[in-house]
């Protein structure tokens, strides 16, 4: 059976998973990439080095974002959303962004990638608020605008 995910379930989807895919351009190239991330029921919240991403969502703030959920070929969630890129500069919101971040990971209690830098975004969280160091990584939201998911369920013989 095929079918469309409710507005609870892809949110309920966004909230129980660790990595997503950012689709940005920069007018005339297409760029996906996945990131890790925490929904807080309003935005997804991640974080980035500088790069070809970040570069890109400046210029054009409009991204798509996809999670799925594959169990087999045959049972399967995918949800899409839209929404707008905003970078969070205020050091105080950007601290607590990232230990939103920081907890929802650690949480899953599964080996997390090298690449959601866990161990620089813990170092700099001891310092962010002692005035000796902020936090360097580029923190941003996505403020979603629209979102919508499908399923696959087929009985498991």
């Amino acid at each position: 059976m095929l079918g469309q995910l409710t507005i609870e379930e892809i949110d309920l989807l966004l909230s129980r998973n660790l990595t997503g895919r950012i689709g940005c351009t920069d007018g005339s190239k297409v760029y996906i990439v996945p990131v890790s991330y925490a929904f807080n029921g309003t935005y997804i919240i991640a974080h980035s080095k500088e790069g070809m991403k970040i570069s890109m969502m400046r210029q054009h703030p409009q991204i798509c974002f996809q999670v799925d959920e594959i169990d087999n070929l045959t049972n399967w969630r995918s949800i899409i959303l839209w929404g707008t890129y905003e970078e969070v500069i205020d050091q105080k919101e950007k601290y607590y962004a990232m230990k939103f971040l920081i907890g929802h990971l650690m949480k899953q209690k599964t080996k997390v990638s090298e690449t959601a830098g866990l161990a620089e975004m813990h170092h700099e969280m001891e310092y962010a608020h002692t005035g000796e160091n902020t936090i360097r990584p580029i923190v941003y939201r996505i403020r979603i605008k629209e979102k919508t998911g499908r399923f696959e369920k087929q009985p498991v013989d």
